[in-house]
């Protein structure tokens, strides 16, 4: 395409939010609208803020603005589960990544789990408890055996997960859960190593290996340099590399995702790696495991985020200055 009709595509950027992760949010937003500056595309960086649940008024914004395609790095509340795609595909406004619905069902953890049940995904035994259970109840209603990892059913980036090794300690961590959702996953803790792997199209990229200074990778050793190491690709025997890879396809594939997402993974002593969650948003922050998976692959971030976009413009037909 030439320069000049390079420059009549107009490529916004959505970033921030309202929800916890909106400091993520606003580090990967930096870091797309940086890497695509070299697309030679005309990029417009929208930050989204709490006036903008009103959706009519985020509606007037996207079309004063005129936008050919969206990349949205909105993580968690709003921006992944489903909202916000819903609203860009009224507007015909096409964006890279998972649908409305993938977005839905990937958020909502217990929804997934039953996915994969259903499809034989390998995943931990768990159950779905609501805050709207009597609180006296919260500990007779857990059946998954301890230890345990409790977590809000729809957040991301670890926000109010607990391991519970102790009876006791289920009050506090149902109620840590409970801040952020109205339902709670409690899931059985398994010991093993964790893995990520991030999907590309209908590709696999390299497995990455998580090795958290903390005792889990929480929101600390995601984002803080330093409190964890990533080993990519991941020293793994090469039999279990191809079982994560084929699980982690298989998992996007059963929830509908498309164009990139990232599977997290434990694989216990038994090998058989178990699926965690899917997060149809990777972040794209100096520490993000995603642009990392890819790099090992050969794409450097430019290139990965021109790669994305292009997928969403080839989906719609894109013509310049059409919405």
């Amino acid at each position: 395409m030439r320069t000049k009709q390079l420059k009549r595509v107009r490529i916004g950027v959505l970033f921030g939010g309202w929800g916890g992760e909106r400091p993520i949010s606003l580090l990967s937003g930096r870091k797309v609208v940086e890497g695509l500056r070299a697309s030679g595309w005309r990029i417009v960086p929208i930050e989204v803020t709490s006036k903008d649940r009103n959706p009519a008024r985020l509606k007037r914004r996207l079309r004063a603005a005129r936008l050919d395609a969206v990349f949205n790095i909105i993580h968690g509340t709003f921006g992944e589960d489903g909202q916000l795609q819903a609203i860009l595909d009224g507007l015909s406004i096409p964006y890279p990544g998972s649908g409305a619905l993938a977005s839905s069902l990937a958020m909502q953890k217990a929804f997934s789990k039953l996915i994969f049940e259903e499809r034989g995904i390998p995943t931990a035994p768990w159950q779905a408890l609501d805050r709207e259970t009597p609180s006296a109840r919260w500990e007779a209603e857990v059946r998954v055996s301890l230890p345990c990892v409790v977590k809000p059913a729809d957040s991301g980036s670890a926000l109010g997960v607990t391991i519970v090794r102790k009876r006791r300690e289920l009050r506090a961590a149902l109620r840590a859960a409970f801040r952020d959702s109205r339902w709670a996953l409690v899931e059985r803790f398994i010991p093993g190593r964790e893995i990520t792997v991030g999907v590309l199209g209908d590709r696999a990229l390299p497995v990455t290996e998580i090795i958290p200074k903390n005792e889990f990778y929480d929101l600390d050793a995601k984002y803080t340099p330093g409190r964890s190491i990533h080993v990519t690709p991941a020293r793994l025997p090469a039999s279990v590399t191809r079982r994560a890879r084929r699980i982690a396809l298989a998992a996007g594939q059963a929830l509908g995702c498309r164009d990139f997402f990232r599977v997290d993974l434990i694989v216990p002593r038994s090998g058989q790696p178990q699926v965690l969650e899917v997060n149809t948003l990777p972040g794209m922050t100096d520490t993000s495991l995603y642009p990392e998976a890819a790099r090992a692959a050969g794409i450097r971030f430019p290139q990965l985020l021109k790669r994305l976009v292009g997928m969403a413009l080839r989906r719609k037909g894109s013509r310049p200055g059409r919405n």
